[in-house]
């Protein structure tokens, strides 16, 4: 009798820990790119643990993760990412996760993406909208819908309130940016980086996009001789100052273009997709936006 007391005992601390397992997960938020990681920590505070799976300074084109990452994947209460093809690296982690009824939300399929621009655009959205402050507002809004009806024990009126007040600040940036790039003369609006990252950008502030040292939209692509001759020749009838490379991948690629246009460009490292760790000068998307303002308008005035 004692035996089968204990027996009982112990099963029901089993399903009960087992519970309390399966509710803690439900809590959870896991993240899989670091911008992405900063804006959904920003608004669900401490209201529920946020795993961002991307390190900071890494390229969200190739990163990879952990079998132990993919299984917190597969027992996330939500996952938020970027989608469009920007996670080429766990993209099917992503996919499984979801077929196994874990919510996702994809943001960049939130934020009325654009197709590429510039002379070699790739026919396909372009996944960089986090480059427009104004559609991160908007996507500000849509994750905090979905942590709100899918992630357990979050107070709705807290994860309301910390999205408004993160909305206001990244209208500020907005004005911020606006003001700043209205300095530079409408004829040097002209960008050239190492690969396409800046459409949004571009678009919302009357940026011209002239190309791309590596085509297709990744960095997993390389580009060939002719490539950099044909963009170093767009380049030079440009007149284009300086050509932006992204601070996670070498400017080797910038370097080659520059010297092949055959005119003084100079080079500088913008972060475009990736932020940094503390005191490296991106650590948050506001701080990382402010940074790449202040290059750009920089680069683009410099005589």
């Amino acid at each position: 009798m004692r035996r089968r007391v204990l027996a009982l005992l112990t099963a029901a601390l089993l399903t009960a820990s087992g519970c309390s397992g399966s509710e803690g997960d439900k809590a959870s938020v896991v993240v899989t790119t670091n911008i992405l990681g900063d804006i959904t920590r920003t608004i669900v505070g401490d209201q529920a643990e946020v795993t961002v799976l991307m390190k900071p300074n890494a390229d969200p084109h190739s990163f990879g993760i952990s079998a132990q990452q993919a299984a917190g994947v597969e027992r996330a209460g939500l996952i938020v990412y970027n989608g469009l093809g920007l996670e080429e690296g766990m993209l099917r982690t992503v996919r499984a996760a979801e077929e196994n009824g874990v919510p996702a939300i994809p943001v960049g399929e939130r934020a009325n993406p654009i197709g590429y621009a510039g002379n070699d655009a790739v026919d396909r959205p372009d996944p960089h909208f986090w480059t427009d402050p104004g559609r991160v507002r908007d996507a500000v809004k849509a994750i905090a819908d979905d942590v709100i009806a899918h992630v357990a024990g979050v107070d709705a009126a807290v994860i309301r309130g910390n999205a408004e007040r993160y909305r206001g600040e990244i209208e500020a940036l907005d004005a911020t940016m606006a003001e700043k790039f209205g300095r530079i003369p409408p004829e040097r609006r002209k960008l050239v980086t190492n690969h396409h990252v800046f459409g949004y950008l571009a678009q919302r502030y009357g940026f011209e996009v002239i190309g791309a040292v590596i085509p297709g939209g990744t960095t997993l692509a390389s580009p060939s001789s002719s490539d950099l001759k044909a963009l170093a020749d767009t380049v030079r009838s440009a007149g284009v100052p300086v050509v932006f490379a992204d601070s996670s991948q070498p400017d080797r690629l910038a370097r080659v273009l520059a010297e092949q246009a055959g005119l003084h460009v100079e080079v500088t490292s913008l972060f475009s997709e990736s932020l940094s760790e503390p005191g490296q000068g991106a650590a948050t998307y506001l701080e990382m936006m402010r940074a790449n303002t202040e290059s750009i308008t920089t680069g683009l005035t410099r005589s």
